[in-house]
């Protein structure tokens, strides 16, 4: 109950409206459908420029207004390994064999990631390691 007033007053705060799953852009409906399908969403919101879902187990997806996926954040789980870049996934198999990636968000520059030890990875576009934080 806390963590949906929390996010109600979020909503409020940022101008987000409250929208139905079907209001979804169909890219953003299919990534759900296909990835978080065991999930059951808490609230659905959309600004100007991009669309979040919150779920009742703490994962959130935000996609931009054609439904790309721009974040995706797991608190009890990886996320899922079809939607992190082969590269990336590929360097954090190697270089952190025993963690997993809990959050992952995309924008022009390139990735930042999120491991459940704590490190977090920043890629540029070619999907090279230009930062590192512990």
């Amino acid at each position: 109950m806390l963590v949906f007033m929390a996010i109600s007053m979020s909503v409020k705060a940022d101008n987000d409206r409250v929208i139905t799953f079907e209001q979804l852009p169909a890219e953003a409906q299919t990534v759900l459908k296909t990835h978080f399908a065991d999930k059951v969403p808490l609230i659905i919101t959309k600004d100007r420029n991009d669309y979040k879902v919150f779920y009742q187990s703490g994962e959130k997806a935000e996609f931009n207004k054609k439904g790309v996926w721009r974040e995706i954040e797991c608190k009890t789980s990886a996320v899922p390994e079809a939607l992190v870049p082969e590269q990336i996934l590929t360097n954090v198999k190697t270089s952190f064999p025993s963690a997993v990636i809990i959050k992952i968000d995309q924008d022009r520059r390139g990735y930042d990631v999120k491991l459940n030890n704590g490190i977090e990875l920043e890629y540029n576009k070619n999907f090279q390691v230009v930062g590192l934080d512990d």
